[in-house]
């Protein structure tokens, strides 16, 4: 859908470079501009963070602090139709890279900066990461253990969401130049990302005063909730409406149980209490076969590394086996370049973008403007 597209990158770590993936399995030709140093991702995790993010894309080093650096990558952004950067506010016009300037000698180009408060405000400076995002959203208010302390998430869901917001608002940049012929630019803030999320939320607790959304998805109903199983396992039971329910009691043999549907959770609901022990009489693999064979909303709560084999995911080959998770499964994505060694394409890149002779390429390595 993307061919042809053209993406400069200028994105580190996961934000940026997860909207950018999303385009290049869409189809767009991603350029990563690196500095001599690498996006740091490299380093991080032993470089599986940067190759989890950074298939099919391509990779040019360019010493942006040299003039000649800079030059080539305004000679690069001329002849294409996205930018994307992740920089604090006011870094890309420091290096002469900024909307105004990228915009005088492409009036077509779609500008997308990845912020985490945006570019203006008391705040839009300050550095800040994933969970200070999560934290300042309200998102990070609903994930709360019993005893009312908000738990350290193990996934970066701001990164992603805000990921997904770019390439959102990047896609829509090009249809508006499809009809209008006119580039634009697009900030997005990751704290806004994420607070986005909380419309439930926000209304809910202004209209009533009760904080954690829409409480039949709480965990206050028997149908609606997790449950251990036999093998220290657990499983999802998410029978909201009363066919999923109904179908759920009556595979059990326990159509004593329909009246229950909405009942509470608590130890001193009997029909509860079997439940909790009705789960814990099968392993979460044997609950999982009934998941798939009634229709009733109830499913594993599944590990990372187990996705590669839940049939959702292995009958289209959406995680690949190598450790790879697709970004699109209904798409035929055909073979994909593996994430970039820094710096693989760059000759490959000067000659086909700006048409360069070696001799040019070789002066450049000389005097450290690419490498």
């Amino acid at each position: 859908m993307l061919k042809g597209i053209q993406v400069i990158d200028f994105t580190n770590y996961i934000p940026g470079p997860f909207t950018t993936l999303r385009l290049a399995e869409l189809g767009a030709e991603v350029i990563k501009i690196e500095s001599p140093e690498g996006d740091p991702a490299r380093h991080n995790g032993n470089g599986l963070v940067f190759n989890a993010h950074n298939r099919g894309k391509k990779s040019i080093v360019l010493n942006l602090k040299q003039e000649e650096g800079r030059k080539i990558a305004l000679d690069l952004i001329e002849k294409a139709d996205v930018l994307i950067e992740s920089f604090r506010p006011g870094v890309m016009e420091k290096l002469g890279l900024g909307y105004k300037e990228v915009m005088s000698i492409n009036p077509a180009i779609v500008y997308c900066s990845i912020t985490g408060y945006g570019n203006s405000g008391k705040m839009s400076q300050l550095g800040s990461h994933d969970l200070n995002y999560m934290s300042v959203s309200g998102a990070l208010a609903q994930l709360k253990d019993k005893s009312g302390r908000p738990v350290h998430p193990s996934h970066i869901f701001a990164d992603y969401i805000g990921g997904l917001t770019a390439s959102e608002r990047i896609l829509a940049g090009l249809v508006a130049r499809g009809i209008s012929g006119e580039g634009s630019y697009h900030c997005v803030s990751l704290a806004e990302s994420m607070a986005s999320l909380m419309t439930n939320h926000v209304l809910i607790e202004k209209e009533t005063g009760y904080p954690r959304g829409i409480q039949v998805l709480n965990g206050n109903m028997i149908s609606y909730g997790l449950y251990e199983t036999k093998d220290k396992g657990f499983v999802s039971l998410a029978a909201l409406e009363p066919k999923f329910w109904r179908n759920f009691c009556l595979a059990l043999g326990r159509e004593d149980w329909l009246s229950a549907h909405y009942s509470k959770p608590e130890t001193e609901n009997p029909i509860y209490c079997e439940l909790v022990d009705l789960f814990r009489s099968k392993t979460r693999s044997e609950w999982s076969v009934i998941g798939q064979e009634v229709d009733c909303c109830l499913t594993p709560v599944l590990d990372a590394g187990e996705l590669v084999e839940y049939p959702v995911y292995k009958e289209k080959g959406f995680v690949t086996t190598d450790g790879q998770v697709n970004m699109y499964g209904d798409l035929n994505r055909g073979a994909v370049t593996p994430p970039p060694e820094k710096g693989g394409q760059t000759k490959e890149i000067l000659r086909a973008w700006l048409d360069v002779t070696d001799e040019q390429i070789l002066d450049w390595e000389k005097q450290g403007v690419i490498d």
